[in-house]
């Protein structure tokens, strides 16, 4: 019995995790976000990945704390996308200032490092 429970909780959480996960990448937003002159960040996610849930979940705290940001996600499966951006893997970390790219890094999931890499974009 205490196995169905963890496993049902595990089942639970991996969803959870999951959950909220959407590509918000559109090309025409990225673009008027550019010459809007807003910094742009862009981040790669896959379903299973519960760390880019995290990356995720930092970042749209992120475009509440700092002025003038502009927050894309896409799954990395979708690869049209991940073409445009040269991305591999999934919590990869793009910022983009002036229609350049500026920042890129994978795995970084806590508070801190994406908030420094933000503050050292601005």
């Amino acid at each position: 019995m205490n196995k169905i429970l963890i496993f049902i909780v595990f089942v639970l959480t991996f969803n959870a995790e999951a959950f909220g996960k959407e590509t918000t990448y559109k090309k025409e937003l990225f673009d008027k976000a550019v010459s809007d002159g807003k910094v742009v960040i862009v981040s790669s996610w896959i379903k299973y990945c519960t760390s880019c849930a995290s990356q995720m979940k930092i970042l749209n705290k992120a475009k509440n704390d700092f002025d003038n940001i502009e927050y894309f996600a896409f799954e990395v499966t979708k690869k049209e996308i991940a073409k445009l951006f040269n991305v591999q893997y999934q919590t990869t970390l793009l910022i983009f200032k002036d229609n350049k790219e500026v920042y890129r890094s994978i795995g970084e999931t806590t508070k801190e490092l994406i908030y420094n890499a933000i503050k050292s974009s601005i």
